[in-house]
């Protein structure tokens, strides 16, 4: 079984703190976010969806009694980058089911400068984010993971891939539309599921 590593935690931002760090950058000191040119509008755009996104989605009455009802505590540290499509529609819910209770203490690391830890979860053998990782708070131990998409936007990619031969920004756009569509459902409930296994 995996341990997450002190320093890592050490390094970690709060949802809000790193909201606020990354916003703080793109604003005043681009280059504090480590990206090159073509991954900048990315952020610049996930800026937006983040602000819509924390302002409209809401967490399902089941879930909630899942989240509130947990009996250890936990922390859930989240991988993830500013310019990460998947993240900035994917992580807001994550804080949402997170701020309901005392339980689960939400994290989150950039991948590029995590690299050791994110090479732990690989996808498919690809640095695929946000991927979330849950932590027993009392023994650091990493009791589950989830990401870096819903299994409908993972049949999606595949799909789109299988047919056109590579996941274009016409994918993005498809992609995009779906998560819009399910505001945070499929997200929720695969992470609810998740942490009803794992605290028996």
């Amino acid at each position: 079984m995996n341990k997450v590593d002190l320093k890592d935690l050490n390094n970690s931002f709060s949802y809000a703190d790193f909201r606020a760090y990354v916003t703080d950058a793109l604003q005043n000191n681009p280059d504090e976010l480590q990206l090159s040119a073509d991954y900048m509008p990315y952020a610049e755009l996930n800026e937006a969806r983040l602000h819509r996104l924390d302002k409209t989605l809401q967490v399902e009455p089941e879930v909630a009694l899942v989240m509130e009802n947990l009996g250890s505590d936990y922390i859930w540290l989240v991988i993830s980058e500013s310019w990460c499509g998947d993240a900035a529609q994917s992580v807001p819910m994550l804080n949402k089911m997170a701020e309901l209770t005392a339980k689960v203490e939400l994290r989150i690391v950039f991948r590029d400068r995590h690299l050791e830890l994110m090479d732990q979860y690989l996808t498919n053998g690809g640095r695929a984010i946000p991927k979330l990782l849950v932590v027993e708070k009392d023994t650091l131990n990493v009791v589950g993971d989830w990401g870096p998409r819903p299994a409908d936007a993972v049949k999606l990619v595949n799909d789109y891939k299988t047919e056109k031969g590579k996941f274009d920004e016409d994918g993005i756009i498809l992609l995009n539309k779906w998560y819009t569509k399910n505001k945070g459902q499929q997200v929720q409930q695969e992470v609810a599921a998740l942490m009803t296994s794992i605290d028996q």
